[in-house]
């Protein structure tokens, strides 16, 4: 995922166990089932998007387009 910060930024930042908190409970209530597996399956098990794919029986561009879709639906929501 992309940084949502802009550079120049000086505002203040949230500690780093209250910016994991609030993207837990994004993840948890925010996605879909198949975008949460997705995302969990890319980012933390760090598996490719090939595997997820033949994992699911889906095409490499599905799991990518659900992956996108879940990592905007997460930076929309920790804006606010």
């Amino acid at each position: 995922m992309r940084n949502t910060l802009y550079d120049g930024y000086e505002g203040p930042q949230l500690p780093r166990e209250v910016q994991l908190k609030r993207l837990q409970k994004v993840i948890a209530r925010e996605l879909t089932e198949v975008q949460r597996e997705i995302l969990i399956a890319y980012y933390f098990q760090r598996k490719t998007m090939e595997q997820i794919g033949k994992e699911r029986g889906v095409c490499k561009s599905s799991v990518c387009r659900t992956l996108h879709r879940a990592e905007d639906r997460v930076r929309h929501c920790l804006r606010y």
